[in-house]
């Protein structure tokens, strides 16, 4: 396997920090923190390219909150001058790895995403009787550290940027501490309990290592097991065939596989099943021919909703921030058969929103197909 030296005085150069800044400024100019760093840019820039070219640089604390998505999850925010770091290591090494990555992996990568895993999920439903449907428990906190740098290690011959990575690495340990009971594994004893593990998520360094660190079980799926079709957002995978004692065979064998990572899935809902019934994945439930919305999603959104219509009658955002959010929902939800439930939630009687019929100016209602 090839390996790749001499990384890190790209890494560190200033064209890629001036590109990993605007990269992590995207969407995000309004924010104190960016606008703040943005105000000295080059001092800032400069600042973090001595840091780095004398190996000095440290990660910084996160912010932690949590959310309900749907579950409830711990969020971890990293300083916004960090954020241009992880960018700009991101930006070197994430195409090395790229081009081992297997097709039909579908989260954080380039020309992927929710909207296409969900296509490719029913285009196999179309073709295969059976799904073998998985998630892993509690993934971001149970990567383990030292997994994970034996993956970076195996293309970057860099000695400086496999240390960059593994500070960036060790400063998520811990964050999950409260988070899960760790297991322990066949072959352990008691001193594996503190393997240092977990990675914050909302990191994009933590979501593009996700993909590295799951990169050997794609490989085990496609190459060892022969499935014929498989696909993987994140942590959640299918497995589909027309047998289903293949589909039953393979559970136990990625079990097994999975527990070399460090990992477990939630075994009681790693089920195989008709996909004729239709499969969760991805918020939607995906028949052969047609997807539905969950419906926890769609309440989701409508308190979501309220709450932004509160906001926007008490003058806390704008009407340019309501629509966005109603726009972007609607684009999501209409892959799907979601009219009907389009058609209830923005009825007439709520607030006025944007109308194509009037140049887009507010007035007239939203319609449920815009």
């Amino acid at each position: 396997m090839k390996t790749y030296k001499h990384l890190y005085e790209q890494i560190s150069s200033f064209e890629n920090l001036w590109l990993a800044f605007h990269k992590a400024r995207r969407g995000k100019r309004a924010r104190p923190d960016v606008a703040e760093f943005e105000f000295n840019l080059e001092a800032n820039l400069l600042k973090l390219q001595t840091e780095l070219e004398t190996e000095t640089y440290r990660p910084s604390k996160y912010h932690n909150f949590r959310i309900l998505d749907p579950k409830p999850r711990l969020i971890s925010a990293a300083p916004f001058r960090d954020r241009v770091v992880h960018h700009a290591l991101c930006n070197l090494i994430e195409p090395l790895f790229e081009r081992s990555f297997i097709f039909d992996s579908y989260a954080n990568r380039i020309g992927k995403g929710t909207h296409a895993a969900l296509k490719r999920a029913q285009e196999f439903s179309r073709r295969y009787s059976y799904v073998f449907k998985f998630d892993i428990e509690h993934f971001f906190p149970a990567m383990d550290h030292v997994l994970l740098y034996q993956q970076l290690a195996r293309l970057i011959a860099d000695p400086a940027a496999l240390l960059l990575c593994k500070k960036i690495i060790n400063s998520g340990a811990g964050i999950h501490a409260h988070e899960f009971e760790p297991h322990l594994f066949p072959g352990d004893d008691l001193l594996a309990l503190t393997r240092p593990k977990g990675l914050p998520i909302g990191n994009l360094t933590s979501q593009f290592w996700a993909n590295v660190y799951l990169n050997p079980l794609d490989q085990f799926i496609k190459q060892e097991l022969k499935c014929p079709a498989y696909c993987r957002y994140v942590d959640d995978g299918l497995l589909f065939s027309d047998e289903k004692a293949s589909l039953h065979r393979w559970r136990g064998q990625i079990i097994d596989f999975l527990a070399a990572l460090r990992l477990t899935l939630h075994e009681n809902e790693a089920q195989v099943f008709p996909t004729a019934t239709g499969l969760p994945f991805l918020g939607w439930r995906v028949y052969p021919n047609h997807l539905r919305l969950k419906q926890r999603n769609g309440l989701a959104f409508q308190r979501r909703y309220a709450q932004l219509r509160r906001k926007y009658a008490d003058g806390e955002i704008s009407f340019d921030r309501l629509d966005a959010c109603v726009q972007g929902w609607i684009a999501h939800v209409r892959h799907g058969q979601t009219w009907g439930l389009r058609c209830s939630i923005f009825s007439s009687r709520l607030p006025p929103f944007s109308n194509p019929e009037n140049g887009g100016r507010p007035g007239g209602g939203l319609r449920a197909g815009a």
